[in-house]
């Protein structure tokens, strides 16, 4: 299928890896299955009883890839969908997302996407998710995305989340159980500017023995901008985890930064730590010194910071 300008411009910035109409894919535009794809070992089908779909992941997929993007260019639409993954036992899989809005007009425009991945036992699952703004329209861009996580023993999952342009207002909820064994990595990237707000809550609760979790973000906050970011680890079980908070403030932005701690069994060791700071002043320097203006000094800054 030909894809418009407008579609293949969004894409490019939602989808680092690359979208093509090949393998496992299912692009959602404007509300609408535009067009799907299966491959031998992962199956697409769309949910008859509500907005959405549900992925099949065989135990047989090994280094596969599935993309299932979200395009939006209509100002004014609400657009709610429920995505399930069933990954099954010893499954190797990464899973592409993101949505991207174009908003030409005076409309709010939003998105809500709520996602649920059921990962068997000792299986391999890496999602990644770009939400991402454009458009010369004055209409706000909202993105409040839901994700729910199980994990199954000796499971591992990777949850890598970006925004750093367009977003006006987010509110993100993550809720992940793990079982015995199980491995969590999240690592959050946002970046905020002018009066926009963006608010994080997870909770991921080690529920079985040996399970692990890290959660790192990192974020940017310009001009008025707000965000809050609350991870809560739960410790029910002998288990590790470890919550990094490292943000960037600047101009008259606000940022809050909440991880919060909760051994419930005595063999839990759950760490956190939180840094709120100015772009560092000596690093600003040295690079001034290379002959690059203030503006391009904290551009590299934050792009590193971010990466």
């Amino acid at each position: 299928m030909e894809l418009d300008a407008v579609t293949n411009s969004v894409l490019n910035a939602i989808d680092t890896n690359g979208f093509r109409q090949e393998g496992a894919y299912n692009l959602r535009y404007n509300g609408q299955a535009l067009c799907h794809g299966d491959s031998e070992h992962i199956k697409i089908r769309r949910k008859e009883d509500k907005q959405g779909i549900d992925v099949y992941i065989s135990s047989e997929a090994k280094g596969e890839q599935v993309h299932i993007p979200v395009v939006i260019s209509k100002s004014g639409m609400m657009d709610i969908v429920y995505n399930d993954f069933y990954i099954e036992e010893g499954a190797d899989v990464v899973i592409v997302a993101g949505c991207g809005i174009h908003n030409s007009g005076c409309n709010e425009t939003r998105h809500d996407g709520i996602h649920a991945f059921h990962v068997g036992k000792n299986a391999k699952v890496v999602y990644e998710e770009k939400h991402y703004g454009e458009g010369e329209g004055t209409g706000e861009n909202i993105l409040n995305p839901v994700t729910q996580i199980y994990l199954e023993e000796g499971a591992m999952f990777t949850l890598d989340t970006v925004q750093i342009r367009g977003v006006d207002s987010t509110e993100r909820k993550t809720d992940v159980d793990m079982g015995p064994g199980s491995r969590l990595v999240v690592m959050e990237k946002l970046m905020t500017h002018g009066s926009q707000s963006a608010v994080s809550n997870m909770e991921v609760r080690m529920n079985g023995g040996g399970s692990s979790a890290q959660i790192v973000s990192r974020s940017v906050a310009k001009g008025t901008s707000r965000q809050i970011f609350h991870p809560n680890a739960v410790g029910n079980a002998l288990c590790k985890a470890h919550i990094q908070c490292d943000s960037i403030i600047m101009d008259e932005a606000q940022v809050c930064s909440i991880p919060e701690i909760d051994a419930r069994n005595v063999d839990a060791q759950i760490v956190h730590e939180a840094a709120i700071g100015r772009i560092n002043t000596e690093q600003l320097l040295k690079l001034r010194s290379f002959g690059m203006t203030e503006e391009e000094a904290e551009a590299v800054i934050i792009e590193n910071f971010l990466r």
